[in-house]
């Protein structure tokens, strides 16, 4: 099996994050909020596999409630935070592979409004 020189592997790997750090950044409209279609993956995202641990509705399960009662009088920063880097010592993974900063603000500040079902343009 032929390897890829380290020079070549090396190339691929910071055009993979290049690539990646321009689709997060081309996700997110001049206003800070993501682009509708964006808008409707990251509701799909949070209803499925977030729903998987905080329950379909939101309303709690092996995660805690995500609903805007519960999540409301908690920093924005510190919920950003945990959407991105996770908990240690829980079951709560990093999310930052797929959502970037803005983004996780983003569903935030949509939990904190009471979070949409199908992302059609809140």
């Amino acid at each position: 099996m032929n390897k890829l020189p380290p020079l070549a592997l090396h190339v691929a790997v910071l055009l993979c994050v290049a690539f990646a750090s321009a689709y997060a950044s081309a996700s997110v409209a001049g206003g800070g909020e993501p682009r509708l279609e964006r808008q409707r993956e990251l509701v799909r995202l949070v209803r499925q596999d977030c729903g998987s641990c905080h329950g379909l509705s939101l309303a709690g399960g092996l995660g805690p409630a995500l609903l805007p009662a519960a999540v409301a009088e908690k920093p924005v920063e510190l919920l950003v935070g945990t959407i991105m880097d996770g908990r240690p010592g829980t079951a709560m993974p990093g999310w930052s592979r797929f959502v970037s900063a803005p983004e996780a603000e983003w569903v935030v500040r949509q939990l904190i409004a009471g979070f949409p079902q199908d992302g059609g343009g809140q």
